[in-house]
């Protein structure tokens, strides 16, 4: 493929990004191990983490990518592996409280990177998905929010999925598979909802009057 074609074809293509939550669970949020939570206050870390990411995403744009899906991330004080310190049928508040500043800092950085040429990125709201998941589980089939359908320990999320631990039964009714990432039934809402769901979903969901690039959001991409 030649260059000219090659960029062709990245404008045409579709971007999903999904970044940040491995920099909170495996980092941020494990001070016996990591100093980040010492040296950064929840913003400032939220800052740091955007500012690498607005430099990865414009040498991606520079490359001829145009369409771009942000996700956002999602509320990871009630993923089994949170929930397994904190009190009973309780997410950890905390966790999902520090999670604003890099949420709300993405979708500004949706308005900035859409000034570029050609540009539209998309910002998904994953926390109001998962969060609507959470609080409504039976609306979408699921009866258990609080525990992975395969792991080890308390809320199935102290030790999270090994080679031989016998998962649950039936993880069509979980919302997590292990102590940390959805199951694949959440992932299929989660993309239907990207392409169809309601406004709340994405940002920006409307086509402003003097900007003919950005579109629905189900449409844009």
């Amino acid at each position: 493929m030649s260059g000219g074609n090659l960029t062709e074809y990245l404008g045409k293509s579709v971007a999903v990004l999904v970044f940040g939550s491995n920099d909170y669970i495996n980092n941020y949020l494990m001070p016996s191990i990591y100093s980040s939570s010492y040296y950064y206050n929840p913003p400032d870390f939220a800052n740091l983490l955007l500012n690498h990411y607005t430099r990865q995403l414009l040498a991606l744009y520079s490359l001829g990518l145009r369409k771009f899906l942000l996700a956002g991330i999602g509320p990871l004080g009630c993923i089994p592996n949170q929930r397994a310190s904190a009190p009973p049928d309780r997410c950890v508040d905390y966790v999902n409280q520090i999670l604003g500043t890099y949420n709300e800092g993405l979708k500004s950085l949706v308005d900035q990177l859409n000034t570029h040429p050609g540009a539209m990125f998309l910002y998904g709201n994953t926390y109001g998905a998962v969060g609507d998941i959470l609080n409504n589980p039976s609306t979408y089939g699921f009866s258990v929010v609080d525990k992975g359908c395969c792991g080890i320990g308390r809320n199935q999320g102290q030790i999270t999925c090994l080679p031989w631990v016998v998962p649950c039964s039936n993880r069509n009714t979980s919302v997590f598979w292990d102590a940390f990432h959805p199951t694949e039934g959440v992932n299929a809402i989660l993309a239907q909802r990207a392409f169809n769901g309601p406004p709340r979903d994405c940002y920006p969901n409307q086509r402003p009057a003097n900007d003919p690039h950005l579109l629905m959001c189900e449409k844009s991409i």
